[in-house]
C-alpha cells in the first residue's frame, strides 16, 4: 500500500512539473501527451483533465478568445480544488488574470491575482515555487501598469527581477527589464528606459531568435522615438519587424508596424505613415491595435484633406468602438476619434457628425475611464467634452467641465493634461472678458510646461501633441494678453517683464522641441546683465507686431506696430528672398526699410539717449532669417550704427570676455564632396586664418568628424572655425556641416560635447560656420543656427545666413581675426568691424556680401 502510495506521489509530482513547464502565457514548450500515463485513482485523472483544459485555455488565449479561455481555466481550477496542489492553482489564476485584463475585467483580475499570491504564500520556498511567484508577481506589474499605477507596476516588477536572479533565470530576467522599462516610459524616465532597454538588447543579440528579442527591440524603438532619435528609432523598428516575421509572430508585426507608423508621423513623413497604418490594420488580430491604427489614419487623412476616405474610415471605426474589450487603449482611441470628428467639422463647416453624437462619445469614455478607475484617462475624456461645449459656445457648461478635468489632473499630478485644461480655461475666462483671471490660468498652463521640460517630447500616447498646435500657442497667447493695454493705460513694468521672459521661454521650449529632449537644462543660468547693451524682444501676432526693449539700467520701451501676421511675413519672405541675389539691391533697401519703420524707428530717441553700443536681439519666426545688420533707415544700415547679437534666451547664455589666449582648429572643405560643389576659397581663407592666430589646420581629406573630434579634445582650442558647405533647418535631421565624404548632422555634435565633458571642461569659446545657409523656405530655419550652438557647447557663435562661394568671405574673415587680437573689443564689435570693412569697399557694399554673418550667444 505504501509502495502504490509512493507511486502514485511520483506520478502526480511529475504531471505537475510538466504541467508547470508550459502553463504561463508566452513559454515555448508545450507539455507531451500523456496517454500512457494510467491513472490509479480520481486525483491523478483530475490532474491530466485540469492539463488538457489548461493547454485548451491557452489556445483560446493566444486566439484572443478571452472568454472561452476564463471559462476554460475556471474549469481547471474547480477539477484542482481540494486536490492540494496550491503551485498549479496559483499558476492558472495567474493566467486567469491576464484574461480578464484582456477583457477590461479588472476587479476579477484583481481578485485571480490576490488568490494566487494567498495560495503561494503558504507553499514551500522551492525553485519551482519562486519561479511561479516571480512570473505571478509579472502578470501584478501588467495589471498595475493597464491601470494607470506605474510606479506600482515598477515596484513589483523590481520584487519579481529579484526572484529571477536569485534563482539564475536570465531570459526572465531579460523580459522583467523590458516590462520595467515600460513603467519607466509611463512614469516619464525615457532615458532611463531607453538605458535599461540596450542592455537587454545587447545580452540578446548574441541569442536566437525569439518573441522577448523582439519584444525588447520593439520597445527599445519605442523609447528612442520619444527620446528624438527619429531615424534610429526606425531602423531598430525595422529590426524586431523582421526579427518577428521570421518567427512569425503576427501579432508582434502589427504592433510593430503600429509603432512604425508613429515614427513616420513625427518626422511628418505622413504618406509612409499612412501607408504603416494600413499594413497594421490588415495585419493585426488584436482589434485594440487595429482601432489605434484606425484612429491614427484618420488624423492623417484628415490632415492631408483626403476627405472622402476619412469619411469612410470614420465610419469603419465608429461600427467597431463598442465591440472592444475596456482598456485605457480603448477609451484612448474613441477619444482620439472624437478629437479627429471635431476637427473635420471644423475643417469642412459641415453639420455631420452631429456635435450630439461626438459629446456622446466622450461621455461613453468618461464612464469606461471611471468604471477603470483610471482618473488620467477620465480627465483628458473630460477636458475634451469641454472643447466641445467651447466650440458651441456654451461657456458656462465648458467651464465646469474644463475645472473638473483640471482638478482630477492636479490631483494626480498629470502636468502634461493639466496645462492643457489650464490653457482651455484662460480661453473661456478670455471670452468672458475676465482678462486678470486668463492670465493668471495661462501662466499656470505655462508653469507646467516649463516643469514637463522634457516631457514635451513624450507624453502618454492619448495626449501625444504637436508643439506647433498644443505647446506654442500657450505662450504666444500668454505674451498677446499680457500686452493688452486696458484703455490708453501704460503696460506696468511687471507685465513688460513677464511677458519678455514668456518669448525667451518660448524659445527655450522650440529649442528643446528642435531636439526633442531637455538637452538645454544644464546650461541653463540666472542672466548676467550686460550695462551696456539693450534687449529687443520683436513678437509677431496674428494682429499686429510688438516690440519690447529693455534698455540699461532697466528701463523698459514697449510699442505696438499694427499690421497682421500675413504682411509681416510676405514682407519678410521676400526681404530673405532678395538678400543674397545679385541685382536686387533697390528691393532690398525698399523692403529692409519697411522692417526698420516696424522694429526700431519708434526707439530711435530712446536708444541714442541710452547711449548703447549694442543692440542684442531675441528674435521671433521669419525675423530669425533675416540679418538685423542689414535694416536700413533709409540712409544707413543698423550695422553702421550699432553692434549686433542675436541671443534665443538670455537664460541660456554666459556673458563673459574671451579671456584665452587665440588658438584655432580651422577645417574646411575647398574640394567638391558628398554632391556639394567646391569652394575653391577655403583654402586662402584657412590660410589667412593661420596667419593671423595659431592654427590646427583641417582641409579637404583631413577633415572628417573623427579627426575633427580628436583635436577639439587633444588641445584646449577656444575658437573652432569650420569652413564648408552645410544647412540650417527647424528640423534636426535636417540641420548638418559637410566634412569629407559624411555630412555631420547636428545630434552628432553632441558626442564631441560628451568628449568635451569628460577630458576637459572648457566650452567652445567660438564657433564659426563660414559657408554654411539656412534652408529655403523654411520659416525657422534660423533655428538649426542656434542647435548647432548649444548642441557644440559652443559660447559664442558666428553663422551665415546664405552661403556666397566667393573671395568676400576670405576678406570678412581675415579682417575678423585682425580685429579679434584686439583685447578690447567684444566679439560683437570685432563682427561689426569685419562687416563694415567690407561694406566699405565699392565691391563688396551690397548686404549680400557682409550681411549673411550673425553672432549668436555670448557677445562680450
Amino acid at each position: 500500500m505504501a509502495r502504490k502510495k509512493s507511486r502514485l506521489r511520483i506520478i502526480k509530482r511529475f504531471l505537475s512539473v510538466l504541467l508547470l513547464l508550459a502553463m504561463f502565457l508566452g513559454a515555448l514548450l508545450l507539455p507531451p501527451t500523456f496517454a500512457h500515463v494510467t491513472a490509479e485513482n480520481s486525483n491523478v485523472q483530475s490532474l491530466a483533465d485540469a492539463q488538457n483544459l489548461v493547454k485548451q485555455g491557452r489556445k483560446f488565449y493566444e486566439a484572443e478568445q478571452f472568454n472561452d479561455a476564463t471559462a476554460t481555466w475556471l474549469q481547471a481550477i474547480s477539477a484542482l480544488k481540494g486536490r492540494g496542489d496550491e503551485l498549479t492553482q496559483a499558476m492558472i489564476l495567474g493566467n486567469l488574470s491576464l484574461a480578464y485584463q484582456q477583457l477590461g475585467q479588472w476587479s476579477q483580475a484583481e481578485s485571480a491575482i490576490a488568490q494566487s499570491l494567498n495560495l503561494l504564500q503558504t507553499a514551500k520556498d522551492t525553485k519551482d515555487s519562486s519561479q511561479i511567484l516571480a512570473q505571478v508577481l509579472d502578470i501584478k506589474g501588467r495589471l498595475q501598469l493597464a491601470q494607470s499605477k506605474a510606479e506600482n507596476a515598477l515596484d513589483t516588477w523590481r520584487l519579481s527581477a529579484e526572484i529571477y536572479t536569485k534563482i539564475g533565470d536570465e531570459r526572465a530576467v531579460i523580459q522583467n527589464q523590458i516590462n520595467q522599462a515600460q513603467a519607466l516610459q509611463a512614469l516619464g524616465f525615457y532615458r532611463q528606459a531607453e538605458k535599461t532597454l540596450r542592455q537587454s538588447t545587447q545580452i540578446l543579440q548574441s541569442q536566437p531568435n525569439s518573441p522577448v528579442k523582439v519584444a525588447a527591440l520593439h520597445s527599445l524603438g519605442n523609447v528612442v522615438q520619444v527620446t528624438g532619435d527619429l531615424e534610429t528609432s526606425r531602423q531598430i523598428l525595422q529590426q524586431s519587424l523582421e526579427l518577428a516575421s521570421s518567427l512569425p509572430d503576427r501579432k508582434a508585426i502589427a504592433d510593430i508596424l503600429l509603432s512604425l507608423g508613429n515614427t513616420a508621423r513625427v518626422q511628418q513623413d505622413t504618406q509612409k505613415a499612412i501607408e504603416f497604418y494600413q499594413q497594421t490594420i490588415k495585419t493585426a488580430t488584436s482589434p485594440t491595435t487595429r482601432i489605434q491604427a484606425q484612429a491614427n489614419q484618420l488624423r492623417l487623412l484628415l490632415k492631408t484633406e483626403q476627405l472622402s476616405a476619412f469619411q469612410t474610415l470614420s465610419s469603419e471605426i465608429k461600427t467597431q468602438l463598442n465591440d472592444l474589450p475596456l482598456s485605457r487603449t480603448a477609451i484612448s482611441a474613441r477619444i482620439n476619434f472624437a478629437q479627429s470628428l471635431m476637427q473635420f467639422r471644423k475643417k469642412i463647416a459641415a453639420d455631420t457628425p452631429s456635435w450630439l453624437d461626438i459629446a456622446q462619445l466622450l461621455a461613453t469614455a468618461i464612464e469606461q475611464a471611471k468604471s477603470l478607475q483610471d482618473r488620467r484617462t477620465q480627465s483628458y475624456a473630460i477636458g475634451v467634452l469641454g472643447q466641445v461645449y467651447e466650440q458651441t459656445q456654451q461657456w458656462s457648461d465648458a467651464q465646469n467641465l474644463t475645472q473638473q478635468a483640471l482638478l482630477i489632473a492636479q490631483d494626480i499630478d498629470a502636468k502634461d493634461i493639466g496645462y492643457q485644461w489650464q490653457w482651455q480655461l484662460g480661453r473661456l475666462l478670455k471670452t468672458k472678458g475676465d482678462i486678470k483671471g486668463a492670465v493668471s490660468a495661462y501662466t499656470e498652463a505655462v508653469n507646467n510646461l516649463q516643469a514637463l521640460r522634457s516631457d514635451l517630447v513624450g507624453v502618454n500616447s492619448a495626449v501625444k501633441f504637436s508643439f506647433r498646435e498644443e505647446v506654442e500657442p500657450v505662450y504666444r497667447q500668454l505674451v498677446d494678453l499680457l500686452l493688452q493695454s486696458e484703455g490708453n493705460s501704460k503696460l506696468s513694468f511687471e507685465n513688460l517683464q513677464k511677458a519678455s521672459n514668456t518669448i525667451e521661454l518660448l524659445q527655450i521650449a522650440e529649442l528643446e522641441n528642435f531636439f526633442r529632449n531637455n538637452c538645454l537644462n544644464a546650461q541653463i543660468r540666472n542672466p548676467k546683465k550686460d550695462p551696456t547693451a539693450a534687449i529687443i524682444y520683436p513678437f509677431i501676432l496674428p494682429d499686429r507686431l510688438e516690440i519690447i526693449i529693455e534698455l540699461p539700467q532697466q528701463r523698459w520701451l514697449h510699442y505696438t506696430t499694427p499690421v497682421v501676421k500675413k504682411e509681416v511675413e510676405t514682407t519678410l519672405a521676400q526681404l530673405q528672398e532678395n538678400l543674397p541675389k545679385p541685382h536686387t539691391l533697390r528691393q532690398v533697401q525698399s523692403l529692409s526699410q519697411k522692417v526698420y519703420k516696424w522694429i526700431v524707428q519708434p526707439a530711435e530717441a530712446a536708444l541714442a539717449e541710452s547711449n548703447t553700443p549694442t543692440l542684442v536681439f531675441v528674435l521671433d519666426g521669419w525675423l530669425r532669417n533675416i540679418p538685423m545688420a542689414a535694416l536700413y533707415d533709409g540712409k544707413q544700415y543698423l550695422v553702421e550704427k550699432y553692434n549686433i547679437a542675436l541671443t534665443p534666451s538670455l537664460q541660456l547664455i554666459e556673458l563673459k570676455p574671451m579671456e584665452k589666449e587665440l588658438k584655432a582648429i580651422a577645417a574646411g572643405l575647398s574640394e567638391a564632396s558628398s554632391g556639394f560643389s567646391a569652394l575653391p576659397n577655403v583654402k586662402l581663407e584657412l590660410e589667412e586664418i593661420r596667419s593671423q592666430v595659431p592654427s590646427s589646420i583641417l582641409l579637404n581629406q583631413e577633415f572628417t568628424s573623427k579627426t575633427l573630434q580628436n583635436q577639439i579634445n587633444s588641445l584646449s582650442f577656444p575658437i573652432v572655425h569650420l569652413a564648408t558647405h552645410g544647412q540650417f533647418s527647424s528640423k534636426a535631421e535636417e540641420t548638418f556641416i559637410v566634412a569629407w565624404n559624411e555630412r555631420i548632422y547636428v545630434k552628432k555634435l553632441n558626442e564631441l560635447v560628451r568628449t568635451i565633458e569628460q577630458n576637459r571642461p572648457e566650452a567652445i569659446e567660438l564657433l564659426i560656420l563660414s559657408a554654411c545657409q539656412t534652408a529655403a523656405g523654411d520659416e525657422q530655419a534660423a533655428l538649426g543656427i542656434a542647435g548647432v550652438a548649444f548642441q557644440a557647447g559652443a559660447r559664442s557663435t558666428i553663422a551665415s545666413l546664405w552661403n556666397l562661394d566667393d573671395e568676400s568671405t576670405a576678406m570678412l574673415m581675415n579682417q575678423f581675426y585682425q580685429e579679434l587680437a584686439n583685447k578690447n573689443l567684444t566679439k560683437a564689435e570685432v563682427l561689426r568691424r569685419a562687416q563694415l570693412a567690407l561694406l566699405q569697399n565699392p565691391k563688396y557694399k551690397r548686404p549680400r556680401f557682409w550681411a549673411p554673418y550673425v553672432l549668436l550667444g555670448n557677445w562680450l
